[in-house]
């Protein structure tokens, strides 16, 4: 046997399995790779997407959180003034009413110290007259004096 022979023959039957591999496995694989190698760049662009999607997603939670709380702030805030502004309005009420309860006293007040001076001076006009027929031991005709006993009354 020669060894260049099979050496050649061997050489040949590789180049042959090489050109075979070449045209019908190679592309093959290649393709299959290059679809895979195109699925995994998709998945890390999706990835990436994803990641920056719920990067800004996070960042409108919080900016809404924020536009909620100061929102929340102004509500109250405003809650709290409106109350002030009910408490001081019962307030202005309150005095309202308790000056006119005030006035309203100091009216009948008055009333009941005229009526109280009315029936003094009725009285003492009455005393008077019935000190004055004691005093004459006469009986004073009333109707007679009246204007005497209502300048009286009226000093008094």
């Amino acid at each position: 046997m020669n060894i260049n022979l099979t050496l050649f023959g061997q050489m040949i039957a590789f180049a042959v399995f090489v050109a075979f591999c070449m045209k019908y496995v190679w592309p093959a694989i290649t393709s299959i790779m290059e679809e895979r190698a195109d699925k995994i760049a998709d998945g890390l662009d999706a990835a990436d997407r994803a990641m920056r999607d719920l990067e800004i997603a996070q960042n409108k939670a919080s900016d809404q959180l924020k536009e909620a709380k100061q929102e929340a702030a102004a509500l109250l805030e405003q809650a709290n003034k409106r109350a002030n502004q009910i408490i001081e309005e019962a307030k202005d009420q309150a005095r309202t009413e308790g000056d006119r309860l005030k006035q309203s006293a100091q009216a009948e007040i008055e009333q009941e110290v005229n009526r109280a001076r009315e029936e003094l001076r009725a009285k003492v006009a009455t005393l008077a007259l019935a000190g004055a027929e004691k005093i004459l031991e006469a009986s004073i005709d009333e109707n007679a004096n009246r204007e005497l006993v209502d300048k009286l009354a009226a000093q008094l």
